[in-house]
């Protein structure tokens, strides 16, 4: 886990009243869990509305979704927190990322260099997850 990371991460695109819980939870390996619970069916209350582009449907192919991210600015690296253990926590080719968190089912926040652009996946509940495009100064 890289902490000054995660606290950009934070500070850029989750709600202000309760980023300082964010990173207390993020903090923590035991609490980790409960600031990624609240990407779950919570994520409106979690993260900053202005920032969400949905990504059009079909928007389960994970190449496609990486052009997208390159046409918005995206460099080749990303930083994961995920519900999935094999990218939370951790700096890695954004392709890569991406082949894991697409329809992993559980929500994935992946923020590319820049800081100010990234992908996030929703929780699966009934049909495709919510697919979006998270970037400051999106609105």
């Amino acid at each position: 886990m890289d902490p000054k990371y995660e606290e950009i991460i934070v500070k850029n695109f989750f709600i202000n009243r309760i980023r300082d819980r964010i990173l207390y939870e993020l903090s923590s390996p035991k609490r980790r869990i409960h600031a990624l619970n609240r990407l779950c069916h919570n994520y409106k209350d979690t993260l900053d509305e202005k920032y969400l582009i949905e990504v059009p449907k079909p928007n389960s192919n994970y190449a496609e979704i990486v052009s997208l991210l390159k046409k918005y600015g995206a460099g080749n690296f990303c930083y994961a927190i995920s519900f999935n253990k094999d990218i939370d926590g951790k700096h890695l080719p954004l392709s890569d990322a991406l082949k894991k968190a697409v329809g992993y089912g559980l929500p994935s926040l992946l923020i590319c260099i820049p800081d100010e652009l990234g992908y996030f996946e929703s929780e699966q509940e009934f049909g495709s997850p919510k697919r979006f495009i998270i970037k400051k100064g999106a609105h």
